[in-house]
Protein backbone atom coordinates (compact mmCIF):
# COMPACT_ATOMS: atom_id res chain seq x y z
CA UNK A 1 0.00 0.00 0.00
CA UNK A 2 1.12 3.19 -1.12
CA UNK A 3 0.86 6.38 0.88
CA UNK A 4 -1.91 7.91 -2.03
CA UNK A 5 -3.56 4.46 -1.97
CA UNK A 6 -6.83 4.87 -3.05
CA UNK A 7 -6.77 9.00 -3.60
CA UNK A 8 -7.71 10.74 -7.02
CA UNK A 9 -5.04 12.77 -8.49
CA UNK A 10 -5.55 15.57 -11.40
CA UNK A 11 -2.06 16.45 -12.79
CA UNK A 12 -1.76 19.13 -15.07
CA UNK A 13 0.75 19.09 -17.75
CA UNK A 14 1.21 15.53 -16.98
CA UNK A 15 2.50 14.95 -20.66
CA UNK A 16 6.00 15.24 -19.59
CA UNK A 17 8.91 16.40 -17.97
CA UNK A 18 8.24 17.28 -14.42
CA UNK A 19 4.53 16.03 -14.59
CA UNK A 20 5.62 12.65 -16.34
CA UNK A 21 7.91 12.29 -13.17
CA UNK A 22 4.85 13.20 -10.75
CA UNK A 23 2.60 10.96 -12.50
CA UNK A 24 5.40 8.09 -12.34
CA UNK A 25 5.26 8.32 -8.62
CA UNK A 26 2.20 8.95 -7.89
CA UNK A 27 1.11 5.70 -9.42
CA UNK A 28 3.63 3.52 -7.48
CA UNK A 29 2.66 5.31 -4.49
CA UNK A 30 -1.09 3.86 -5.17
CA UNK A 31 -3.16 6.86 -6.46
CA UNK A 32 -5.92 6.95 -8.92
CA UNK A 33 -4.88 9.20 -11.74
CA UNK A 34 -5.73 11.68 -14.08
CA UNK A 35 -3.42 12.99 -16.71
CA UNK A 36 -4.43 16.31 -17.91
CA UNK A 37 -2.37 17.67 -20.64
CA UNK A 38 -2.78 19.08 -24.83
CA UNK A 39 -0.35 16.85 -25.73
CA UNK A 40 -1.32 13.20 -27.52
CA UNK A 41 1.70 12.04 -25.13
CA UNK A 42 -0.53 12.20 -22.21
CA UNK A 43 -2.23 8.86 -23.70
CA UNK A 44 0.63 7.04 -23.99
CA UNK A 45 2.31 7.31 -20.60
CA UNK A 46 -1.54 6.66 -19.15
CA UNK A 47 -1.68 3.71 -21.89
CA UNK A 48 2.29 2.83 -20.34
CA UNK A 49 1.42 3.49 -16.84
CA UNK A 50 -1.84 1.29 -17.15
CA UNK A 51 0.53 -1.62 -18.19
CA UNK A 52 2.03 -1.35 -14.88
CA UNK A 53 -0.70 -1.56 -12.84
CA UNK A 54 -1.97 2.20 -12.66
CA UNK A 55 -5.39 3.13 -12.65
CA UNK A 56 -4.91 6.22 -15.02
CA UNK A 57 -7.02 8.10 -17.52
CA UNK A 58 -5.99 11.05 -20.20
CA UNK A 59 -7.82 13.86 -20.26
CA UNK A 60 -7.46 16.44 -22.90
CA UNK A 61 -7.13 20.07 -21.26
CA UNK A 62 -6.09 23.65 -22.19
CA UNK A 63 -5.37 25.11 -18.76
CA UNK A 64 -5.66 28.61 -20.29
CA UNK A 65 -9.50 27.34 -21.38
CA UNK A 66 -11.90 27.44 -18.50
CA UNK A 67 -14.25 25.96 -20.97
CA UNK A 68 -11.32 22.87 -21.43
CA UNK A 69 -10.60 22.97 -18.01
CA UNK A 70 -14.55 22.41 -16.47
CA UNK A 71 -14.84 19.59 -18.92
CA UNK A 72 -11.29 17.84 -18.06
CA UNK A 73 -12.73 18.81 -14.40
CA UNK A 74 -15.96 16.74 -15.39
CA UNK A 75 -14.27 13.70 -17.44
CA UNK A 76 -11.92 13.13 -13.90
CA UNK A 77 -15.43 12.77 -12.15
CA UNK A 78 -16.41 10.61 -14.22
CA UNK A 79 -14.61 8.40 -14.28
CA UNK A 80 -13.82 8.74 -10.29
CA UNK A 81 -16.50 10.29 -8.38
CA UNK A 82 -14.07 13.06 -6.57
CA UNK A 83 -10.56 14.65 -6.82
CA UNK A 84 -8.58 14.25 -3.82
CA UNK A 85 -5.85 15.75 -4.50
CA UNK A 86 -4.60 18.47 -7.64
CA UNK A 87 -1.12 18.88 -9.02
CA UNK A 88 -0.63 22.43 -10.65
CA UNK A 89 1.94 21.53 -12.93
CA UNK A 90 1.52 23.08 -16.39
CA UNK A 91 3.72 25.76 -16.99
CA UNK A 92 5.80 27.34 -19.97
CA UNK A 93 9.45 29.25 -20.23
CA UNK A 94 10.77 31.23 -22.66
CA UNK A 95 13.75 32.63 -22.39
CA UNK A 96 14.27 36.32 -24.13
CA UNK A 97 16.04 39.72 -22.70
CA UNK A 98 13.48 42.37 -21.21
CA UNK A 99 13.66 45.06 -24.04
CA UNK A 100 12.87 41.92 -26.76
CA UNK A 101 9.90 40.50 -24.49
CA UNK A 102 7.26 40.69 -26.96
CA UNK A 103 3.72 41.40 -25.38
CA UNK A 104 2.64 38.21 -26.78
CA UNK A 105 5.76 36.17 -25.00
CA UNK A 106 4.80 38.23 -21.73
CA UNK A 107 0.90 37.37 -22.20
CA UNK A 108 1.95 33.60 -22.65
CA UNK A 109 2.98 33.08 -19.53
CA UNK A 110 0.70 34.90 -17.59
CA UNK A 111 -2.07 32.75 -19.45
CA UNK A 112 -0.47 29.59 -19.26
CA UNK A 113 1.63 29.83 -15.48
CA UNK A 114 -0.78 31.74 -13.67
CA UNK A 115 -3.94 32.03 -15.34
CA UNK A 116 -3.82 28.37 -15.76
CA UNK A 117 -3.25 27.55 -11.98
CA UNK A 118 -6.17 29.86 -11.35
CA UNK A 119 -8.58 28.16 -13.92
CA UNK A 120 -7.96 24.70 -12.99
CA UNK A 121 -7.93 25.67 -9.17
CA UNK A 122 -11.13 27.55 -9.10
CA UNK A 123 -13.05 24.31 -11.03
CA UNK A 124 -11.16 21.99 -8.22
CA UNK A 125 -11.47 23.94 -4.68
CA UNK A 126 -15.81 23.55 -4.56
CA UNK A 127 -15.33 19.87 -4.75
CA UNK A 128 -12.98 20.12 -1.86
CA UNK A 129 -14.36 22.16 0.26
CA UNK A 130 -18.16 20.14 -0.01
CA UNK A 131 -16.13 16.46 1.50
CA UNK A 132 -14.16 19.38 3.72
CA UNK A 133 -10.91 17.72 2.43
CA UNK A 134 -8.30 18.20 0.22
CA UNK A 135 -4.72 18.87 -1.24
CA UNK A 136 -3.17 21.39 -3.51
CA UNK A 137 0.56 20.76 -4.76
CA UNK A 138 1.44 23.77 -7.11
CA UNK A 139 4.78 24.27 -8.84
CA UNK A 140 6.25 27.22 -8.91
CA UNK A 141 10.30 27.30 -9.22
CA UNK A 142 13.79 28.55 -8.01
CA UNK A 143 13.80 31.14 -10.20
CA UNK A 144 11.79 34.46 -9.63
CA UNK A 145 11.37 33.74 -5.94
CA UNK A 146 14.76 33.12 -5.05
CA UNK A 147 17.21 33.42 -8.30
CA UNK A 148 17.43 34.63 -11.67
CA UNK A 149 19.48 34.85 -14.77
CA UNK A 150 19.10 37.17 -17.53
CA UNK A 151 16.36 36.50 -19.79
CA UNK A 152 13.94 34.98 -17.43
CA UNK A 153 11.97 38.27 -16.48
CA UNK A 154 8.32 36.94 -18.12
CA UNK A 155 9.00 32.98 -16.53
CA UNK A 156 10.77 34.93 -13.23
CA UNK A 157 7.69 36.82 -12.80
CA UNK A 158 4.81 34.10 -13.21
CA UNK A 159 6.63 32.00 -10.99
CA UNK A 160 7.26 34.30 -8.09
CA UNK A 161 3.53 35.31 -8.43
CA UNK A 162 2.76 31.24 -7.22
CA UNK A 163 4.07 31.75 -4.21
CA UNK A 164 1.98 34.75 -3.19
CA UNK A 165 -0.56 32.60 -4.84
CA UNK A 166 0.24 29.63 -2.54
CA UNK A 167 0.30 31.27 0.85
CA UNK A 168 -3.25 33.55 0.26
CA UNK A 169 -5.04 30.36 -1.21
CA UNK A 170 -3.34 28.25 1.99
CA UNK A 171 -5.05 30.57 4.48
CA UNK A 172 -8.24 31.06 2.61
CA UNK A 173 -8.85 27.75 2.85
CA UNK A 174 -7.20 26.33 5.89
CA UNK A 175 -10.79 25.92 7.20
CA UNK A 176 -11.92 23.50 4.78
CA UNK A 177 -9.23 20.93 6.01
CA UNK A 178 -7.48 22.17 2.20
CA UNK A 179 -3.72 22.56 2.58
CA UNK A 180 -2.19 24.33 -0.42
CA UNK A 181 1.63 24.19 -0.60
CA UNK A 182 4.74 24.75 -3.49
CA UNK A 183 7.24 23.39 -4.90
CA UNK A 184 10.11 25.27 -6.21
CA UNK A 185 12.30 22.91 -8.48
CA UNK A 186 16.21 23.88 -9.22
CA UNK A 187 17.34 22.59 -12.30
CA UNK A 188 15.61 19.15 -13.21
CA UNK A 189 16.57 17.21 -16.44
CA UNK A 190 13.31 17.66 -18.39
CA UNK A 191 12.72 18.37 -22.34
CA UNK A 192 12.43 21.82 -21.76
CA UNK A 193 15.96 22.32 -19.87
CA UNK A 194 17.12 20.63 -22.58
CA UNK A 195 16.03 22.45 -25.12
CA UNK A 196 17.35 25.28 -23.14
CA UNK A 197 20.92 23.73 -23.39
CA UNK A 198 20.95 23.04 -26.95
CA UNK A 199 19.92 27.06 -27.67
CA UNK A 200 22.74 28.09 -25.23
CA UNK A 201 25.63 25.90 -27.28
CA UNK A 202 23.39 24.28 -30.24
CA UNK A 203 26.80 22.35 -31.05
CA UNK A 204 27.48 20.26 -27.35
CA UNK A 205 24.08 20.95 -25.42
CA UNK A 206 25.88 18.40 -23.16
CA UNK A 207 28.11 20.15 -22.13
CA UNK A 208 26.25 23.03 -20.74
CA UNK A 209 24.14 20.43 -18.63
CA UNK A 210 27.30 18.87 -17.69
CA UNK A 211 28.67 22.41 -16.51
CA UNK A 212 25.13 23.13 -14.74
CA UNK A 213 25.59 20.02 -12.70
CA UNK A 214 29.34 20.55 -11.25
CA UNK A 215 28.07 23.85 -9.91
CA UNK A 216 25.15 22.14 -8.07
CA UNK A 217 26.58 21.24 -4.56
CA UNK A 218 25.30 17.32 -4.93
CA UNK A 219 26.64 17.25 -8.35
CA UNK A 220 23.84 16.14 -10.55
CA UNK A 221 20.89 17.86 -11.72
CA UNK A 222 17.47 16.45 -10.71
CA UNK A 223 15.57 13.80 -11.74
CA UNK A 224 11.81 14.41 -12.47
CA UNK A 225 10.96 11.79 -10.03
CA UNK A 226 12.50 13.53 -7.17
CA UNK A 227 10.08 16.37 -7.58
CA UNK A 228 7.08 13.59 -7.42
CA UNK A 229 8.68 12.11 -4.34
CA UNK A 230 8.03 15.55 -2.62
CA UNK A 231 4.46 16.14 -4.27
CA UNK A 232 3.58 12.83 -3.44
CA UNK A 233 4.58 13.27 0.59
CA UNK A 234 2.71 16.44 0.20
CA UNK A 235 -0.18 15.32 -0.72
CA UNK A 236 -0.31 12.63 1.39
CA UNK A 237 -1.72 12.31 5.33
CA UNK A 238 1.84 12.81 6.49
CA UNK A 239 2.02 16.26 5.21
CA UNK A 240 -1.54 16.78 6.71
CA UNK A 241 0.11 19.72 9.15
CA UNK A 242 1.91 21.10 6.07
CA UNK A 243 -0.04 24.28 4.11
CA UNK A 244 1.17 27.73 3.03
CA UNK A 245 4.86 26.69 2.42
CA UNK A 246 7.52 26.88 -0.42
CA UNK A 247 9.81 23.66 -0.87
CA UNK A 248 13.25 24.02 -2.70
CA UNK A 249 14.39 20.91 -4.24
CA UNK A 250 17.18 21.80 -5.70
CA UNK A 251 20.05 19.94 -4.85
CA UNK A 252 21.46 22.75 -3.31
CA UNK A 253 22.16 25.06 -5.75
CA UNK A 254 20.86 28.18 -4.40
CA UNK A 255 22.88 27.27 -1.32
CA UNK A 256 26.26 28.97 -2.27
CA UNK A 257 26.87 32.31 -0.85
CA UNK A 258 29.24 33.47 -3.56
CA UNK A 259 31.35 32.06 -6.47
CA UNK A 260 34.19 34.09 -5.48
CA UNK A 261 34.91 32.75 -2.34
CA UNK A 262 34.96 29.37 -0.46
CA UNK A 263 38.26 26.58 -0.14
Amino acid sequence: MGILAGKVALITGASMGIGSGIAEVFAAEGAKLALAARSEQTDVLAAELKKRGAEVVAVKMDVTDPASVKAGVAQTLQAYGTIDILVNNAGVCQLEPFLQTTDAVRDFHFEVNVKGVWNVTREVVPLMQKKREGRIVILSSVTGDLVADPGEVAYATTKAALVGFTKSLAVELAADNITVNAICPGIILTPMVKGIAARSDPNDPAAVLQANARGIPLKRLGDPRDVGHLAAFLASAGASYITGTQMVIDGGSTLPESAGFGV
